[in-house]
């Protein structure tokens, strides 16, 4: 059975980080861009980073420029918006595609799991987050639309947390 934790990212930096670094954590996945209207939802997801990391929890941003070329700088310029802008802190791994013939092999896995609420198939937008036990099975997807502290992201995130 295939887990998170097979996978293997690029860091903004460079580096190559396997997730099984990530094994007995819950982590949440999240395609970010710069340029969006949902951007504003970097503050909700270092809120959880800050809330949550110390019980387990890893927020995981993914730049893609997928979805109206709304992440159109390099490695250096997100991590200089993200950290400057949002004084985000959590681990952001290099930009790469979620969709299409170029989709990177961690979100072929993701698209493919049977998630709830959010069924299976293509993300939607930036800001779609998938929800990953401390297995590394897909425990739930979320829209875009859904805000990171919203109460069903926060409930899914402490039962995970929990298990």
């Amino acid at each position: 059975m295939t887990t998170l934790h097979d996978f293997t990212l690029r860091t903004l930096d460079g580096e190559e980080r396997g997730l099984d670094a990530y094994a007995g954590k819950v982590v949440l996945i999240v395609n970010v861009a710069s340029e969006c209207g949902l951007t504003p939802q970097y503050e909700g997801l270092e809120e959880l980073h800050r809330a949550y990391g110390d019980r387990g929890l890893v927020v995981l941003g993914v730049p893609c420029n997928q979805f109206g070329g709304q992440e159109p700088g390099d490695e250096a310029t997100i991590k200089a918006f993200c950290t400057t802008r949002y004084d985000v802190t959590f681990p952001m791994s290099s930009k790469l595609d979620v969709n299409g013939p170029g989709r990177h092999p961690l979100y072929q896995w993701l698209t493919a799991e049977p998630t709830e609420p959010d069924g299976p198939g293509d993300v939607q937008w930036n800001f779609g987050k998938f929800l990953v036990g401390k297995d590394g099975a897909v425990l739930a997807r979320f829209a875009p639309t859904t805000t990171p502290t919203s109460e069903k992201v926060v409930r899914a995130i402490e039962a995970a947390l929990a298990a």
